[in-house]
């Protein structure tokens, strides 16, 4: 299969104690490399802002941009593994 590059934007729930994410709080790097993909640049954390909504009554989450290189199956199962 033809490999594509992919940009996936996640939030991840703010932490009560924790001010920003790390390494081990983005399952995403971690599930991508385990389908055979890898990191293009490095993660963008964009630090945390309001959602536009109201999830699970949570209103502000930690925004983070990856972008990766992968065949399509690796990008949709890790996107499975991660929800």
């Amino acid at each position: 299969m033809p490999v594509a590059d992919y940009e996936v934007t996640y939030i991840l729930r703010p932490a009560s104690r924790k001010p920003r994410p790390t390494s081990a709080q983005t399952p995403w790097p971690t599930a991508s490399k385990a389908r055979g993909g890898e990191l293009i640049g490095e993660l963008e954390k964009m630090g945390k802002r309001r959602l536009a909504y109201e999830i699970d009554d949570v209103r502000e989450g930690y925004y983070v941009v990856m972008k990766f290189r992968s065949e399509p199956d690796g990008a949709r199962n890790s996107s499975a593994r991660c929800a």
